[in-house]
């Protein structure tokens, strides 16, 4: 039997805004994330006591405002965004190898022929404590959704949802068998692929919900919507979807950026904050088992131009010296052509390959080339043990810092060459 799991975070964004900001946006029951009042920015989540207002996902601040003007407006925190995501993932991915990202917020879960992996339980028992596992290592709430494929894993989740259906406690399960069923009380505009346009076509044939739908035999809908979509739709409003969960591929590129609330002149400055994010990114990679050779830098000024340069290493490297040593000197080509104040920092890692693909480590220190010096196995050692403590005890727990300059006399220190 197909077990089919679509878990679903829970007004994702403002509740990672709330634990970025406890005292202000964790504060406010009226919030929108988005942007700030009087920006052009839309909305991307709103509390949901503030869509009790009217207030829906990409509808502008200024309406949104407008319908709900005691409500605290805040940007995306992305980077704590992707941060949570992350984290989530590690929970999902202990329960199956096979978890599929559907977006920042949902995974889809194939838990086909896990039965006797949990003692051959109900499929229900086993995803609230999916659900609770998550709630507990991560502090983020999991509708969850379950049945027999992905449509129906998918329209089970929006009727855990705690807006939906207070008493499902986040979890709703479609037995195999009962998909029928459960789709009769489905509307069109919930199901996946009838956009605004088809419902409206649909609607003029007097068909609203899944069982209108139903009703009508093939060659009827045919003749109102065409050969090629009344064929989806007949499948679909029967919960029909033979689409396989596969898990992610490789990804082709990771990065991590800070737009400064002030632009930024202090070139140490500017240099802690690309260490910081050349960290966090390095600690991504190393969550999915990749090295990388390709590192790109991006620093946009305040006079709103932006600029890169990359470079590409003889071998894949991970660890967090690895990633900023190179980091650092791309920032200080940058800086040697453009000297305005910076507005926006960025760094990126592409050309992947699986962790420790490199075989080649530096067992001595070696002068660096052109910013890069080899890296050395003690460097990837020390750097997954700073991702563990930072796993346990937050992304704060440590933080980069600028080489230590040794004084001359004490030992490790440099005498100059006379």
């Amino acid at each position: 039997m197909p077990r089919i799991l679509l878990a679903d975070a829970d007004a994702f964004f403002v509740a990672v805004a709330r634990a970025v900001d406890p005292d202000g946006a964790g504060k406010a029951p009226l919030l929108i994330v988005g942007g700030r009042p009087g920006s052009r920015g839309v909305v991307c989540s709103a509390s949901y006591e503030t869509r009790a207002f009217g207030v829906r996902s990409a509808m502008s601040i200024a309406q949104a405002l407008r319908l709900c003007p005691d409500a605290m407006c805040v940007p995306v925190p992305r980077n704590a965004c992707a941060d949570a995501s992350r984290a989530i993932r590690r929970v999902l991915e202990r329960f199956t190898p096979v978890v599929e990202g559907a977006s920042i917020d949902e995974w889809y879960l194939d838990l086909t022929g896990t039965e006797a992996l949990y003692h051959h339980e109900a499929l229900e028992t086993t995803v609230r404590r999916v659900r609770e596992t998550a709630r507990a290592e991560t502090g983020y709430n999991l509708s969850i959704g379950g049945g027999s494929n992905k449509l129906i894993a998918k329209l089970a989740a929006e009727r855990a949802k705690p807006s939906r259906s207070p008493q499902a406690g986040g979890v709703w399960i479609v037995p195999e068998g009962s998909e029928l069923a459960f789709m009769n009380d489905v509307a069109l505009a919930e199901i996946p692929g009838i956009g605004p346009k088809l419902q409206e076509r649909l609607r003029g044939v007097g068909l609203v919900m899944a069982r209108d739908a139903m009703a009508q035999e093939l060659p009827t809908l045919e003749r109102w919507v065409g050969a090629v979509t009344a064929r989806r739709l007949y499948d679909r409003v029967r919960g029909i979807s033979a689409t396989a969960v596969e898990a992610r591929d490789r990804a082709r590129q990771m990065s991590r950026e800070e737009t400064f609330d002030r632009d930024i002149a202090d070139p140490a400055r500017l240099v802690s904050e690309l260490r910081h994010l050349a960290a966090k990114v390095a600690a991504d990679m190393r969550g999915d088992h990749l090295a990388a050779r390709t590192i790109s830098v991006k620093l946009r000024t305040n006079d709103f131009a932006t600029h890169s340069a990359a470079r590409t290493l003889p071998d894949p490297v991970e660890s967090d010296r690895g990633i900023t040593e190179p980091a650092v000197a791309l920032l200080a080509k940058l800086r040697a052509k453009h000297h305005g104040p910076a507005r926006l920092v960025g760094i990126s890692l592409s050309n992947f390959s699986s962790g420790r693909a490199a075989e080649q480590l530096a067992m001595f220190d070696v002068p660096p080339v052109d910013g890069a010096a080899p890296e050395r196995e003690r460097d990837r050692d020390l750097s997954r043990a700073v991702d563990r403590v930072r796993e346990k005890f937050g992304d704060d727990a440590i933080r980069t810092g600028p080489p230590r300059r040794v004084p001359i006399g004490e030992k490790g220190a440099r005498r100059p060459r006379r």
